[in-house]
Order: structure tokens, then C-alpha cells, then sequence
């Protein structure tokens, strides 16, 4: 961890003129939709998760109709996001939360958020960025902490509890959540985990991995 505050602003300067739109690849209509997408992309991609989210909402429309669901038919919804049955329980049983404790709204806490089945602080910090714009959030997905640890920007550490204090400690509070965004765009058009596409990525100048493996700027 060498990046000084002139590496990181030019790193989130190129960043943006790459991805402009640093939009989550979730697709969502409502607050809590969100949430229980986030819950169904564990260990899955949010592509297969938009595939099966349209038809899961169409059937349960509102959140009541979700807290009343059957697992099972939860189940037949999502099947295909794998570990569908932890998700539905989750699903459910955070539906009917948010109606008896939280008014039917998503809250906008990390403590609040962490109270709900299935919900971890990756989660809890996407809806905090996302839905309620909170600064300093950091969500430490696989992406960002993969390249995050090869720019040099992390000590390399692959716990997400380290990664997101150690970048919470270097990017600006109000960059931060979009910054997470676009390390996942990048993680999937670039710096890809199989095989970084060095010689394609802007991102060279600033990069630790890059230099180390003879890379010259």
C-alpha cells in the first residue's frame, strides 16, 4: 500500500471517464427489490439474477404478498441462483422484518440492515450507497478486492472487513460507493480474474501488479 493522494484521485479520474455511468447491474424498481437481489447474487452473477428477479416481483408484487409467500414457491422462483433455499427462507423472513419492526421500509442503518436474515455488511453497504447515498461506503465484492489489492491500493488482504476499512481510509467519502461500482465494471471488461488484460488497461500508470511484473509506463 504505496498510492499517495495524487495516485488515488488520478486512478478515480480515469475510472470515471471509463465507466461514467458507475450504476449497480442490479436491476430493481423498488428499495426492498434491491435488497433481495442483492441476497440472490451471492455465489451467482447479477446477470442470471435479473433473469429470475421479473417474474419472482410479478408474482409477489409488494412486500406483504412476499412476507406471506410460501418458501417452497419461493423456491421454484429462484432456483436457479443456487443456495435457493437459504435465499428464500432470507427472502421471506426479511419481508415480514421490514413490515413488523421496520414500517415496510428498507432501513437506512448499517445496524438496522444487519438485523435482517441474511443481510452482511456488503449488503448493508450497497442499499446505505445506493438507496440512501450515505458517503464513505464500501462495498468489498470480489472485484474490488481483487483489484484493489493488485493497484496497490490494499495490502492485498482478501477479507472483506479489512479491504473496506482499508479503503474507507484512502478514497474520498464521497467517491467511494461509485468507485466499488465501477472496480466491478472494470473487473468484468478488463482486469478479468483468470487473466488481467494488462496491456488494454488504462489503469497501468498507478498499478502495483502491472510494475511488479515488468510493466513499464
Amino acid at each position: 500500500m504505496n498510492k499517495n493522494p495524487a495516485d488515488v484521485a488520478a486512478i478515480i479520474r480515469e475510472l470515471k471517464a471509463l465507466y461514467p455511468d458507475s450504476l449497480c447491474s442490479l436491476e430493481y424498481e423498488k428499495d426492498y427489490e434491491l435488497l433481495f437481489s442483492v441476497r440472490l447474487a451471492a455465489q451467482c452473477t447479477d446477470e442470471r439474477v435479473n433473469q429470475v428477479t421479473p417474474a419472482l416481483f410479478a408474482r409477489f408484487p409488494t412486500l406483504e404478498s412476499l412476507a406471506q409467500a410460501d418458501v417452497a414457491e419461493v423456491e421454484q422462483y429462484i432456483h436457479s441462483t443456487g443456495f435457493f433455499r437459504a435465499k428464500a427462507r432470507d427472502i421471506v423472513a426479511s419481508a415480514q422484518m421490514l413490515l413488523e419492526e421496520y414500517g415496510g421500509k428498507v432501513p437506512g442503518t448499517m445496524e438496522e440492515l444487519l438485523k435482517l436474515p441474511g443481510v452482511g455488511r456488503k449488503t448493508a453497504n450497497l442499499i446505505l450507497g445506493d438507496v440512501y447515498h450515505t458517503p464513505g461506503v464500501v462495498v468489498a465484492d470480489t472485484h474490488c478486492i481483487r483489484i484493489t489489492g493488485l493497484l496497490g491500493l490494499t495490502d492485498g488482504s482478501k477479507d472483506p472487513a479489512k479491504v473496506e476499512q482499508q479503503l474507507r481510509q484512502v478514497l474520498p467519502p464521497e467517491e467511494s460507493n461509485d468507485f466499488c461500482h465501477r472496480m466491478v465494471l472494470h473487473g468484468r471488461a478488463v482486469c478479468v480474474a483468470r487473466r488481467p488484460r494488462c496491456e488494454s488497461c488504462t489503469l497501468r500508470p498507478w498499478c502495483d501488479y502491472f510494475h511488479k511484473n515488468g510493466g513499464e509506463e
